[in-house]
């Protein structure tokens, strides 16, 4: 007995719980699994298990299934005409980004707090924010102001930066955890070459001076650039049109709450917010470079403190929970 209750009861309120959670997990991995399947590029199932793209699997797949959008990796671009605007000045947009090009402000983040894109950062890949899923940033504003009243003009365009890809450089295979906008790529400064071009499930956009296009950027996308120039281009999330007027909402909401959570500065202005999933990012970056230093200097007491950690989790997780049963 324990605590007045039969041995049998004591262990069904113990394994009740981890039945939830099993149960939770396989439905989690089921919808992973159906996102894992969608388009014919896939990345390697146990990598996409632990791929921050899972953690939005179920909320995507609410979002595939009212989607007002054909669901294929590249779109025609005609069903977006609120893009014709930008289309249609991106003459005025370029002159703004190459002026940012010349004066170094497309760049990498300097404080690890950009966790969205801190991969690309290690390829070259570099970027100025316009906005990110409210407000243009404050030295948007300053340094190029007929962009961001292009981007004020279109509701649907959610955020927007723009993206530079040096030459000789590759993103490797990845989606974006986010089902709820599409990506809108128009080309500024490119090679116009089809050396440096994007793949979308297989599928192929080479970017070119004024040229556009949209994408669904959950479906496995890579790009390259193998020319000797680099290539800079406006990269805009725009909201996916849906079916009904409740997910249109609820799909606001959770966009506007995701961007608070992800923003990330372009200078060090109290103006411009770090979110607190790049606040968090950054303080882990900072740990994991302290144990680094820590490893190389002492590295037995390294080891020693590793096995006790593990010995500990261990304990937590498999003999913690447990009572003593007399």
């Amino acid at each position: 007995m324990t605590a007045g209750l039969p041995v049998s009861a004591a262990y069904d309120m113990i394994l009740a719980p981890r039945l939830i959670l099993l149960l939770i997990f396989v439905v989690f991995a089921l919808c992973v699994l159906a996102v894992h399947l969608r388009g014919r590029s896939r990345l390697r199932f146990d990598r996409q298990l632990v791929d921050h793209s899972a953690i939005f699997a179920p909320y995507n797949l609410l979002m595939y299934t009212f989607s007002a959008v054909p669901a294929r990796p590249i779109l025609d671009r005609r069903g977006f005409p609120q893009l014709d605007l930008l289309q249609a000045n991106w003459q005025v947009i370029r002159e703004e980004a190459m002026h940012l090009f010349d004066e170094g402000f497309i760049r990498a983040a300097e404080k690890h707090n950009d966790a969205s894109f801190n991969s690309f950062f290690k390829q070259g890949w570099k970027r100025f924010y316009l906005k990110w899923y409210g407000e243009p940033l404050a030295s948007a504003e300053a340094l190029c102001p007929e962009t961001v009243k292009l981007l004020n003009a279109i509701p649907s365009v959610k955020a927007a930066m723009f993206a530079l890809l040096p030459p000789g450089s590759r993103l490797n295979p990845h989606r974006d955890p986010f089902a709820g906008s599409l990506r809108y790529h128009l080309g500024l400064i490119t090679p116009n070459s089809e050396d440096c071009r994007i793949f979308v499930d297989g599928e192929i956009h080479a970017w070119g001076d004024g040229k556009d296009v949209v994408f669904d950027e959950t479906y496995v996308h890579w790009a390259e650039n193998r020319t000797d120039q680099t290539r800079v281009i406006l990269f805009a999330d725009v909201e996916r049109p849906l079916r009904t007027r409740l997910m249109t909402a609820l799909n606001r909401r959770v966009g506007a709450f995701m961007g608070k959570i992800t923003a990330s500065p372009n200078t060090e202005s109290p103006e411009e917010k770090t979110g607190f999933v790049n606040r968090m990012f950054a303080l882990n970056q900072r740990s994991r470079e302290r144990s680094r230093a820590f490893k190389k200097r002492h590295p037995k007491a390294f080891r020693v403190l590793k096995y006790i950690g593990i010995v500990l989790m261990i304990w937590l997780v498999f003999l913690a929970p447990y009572p003593f049963f007399r």
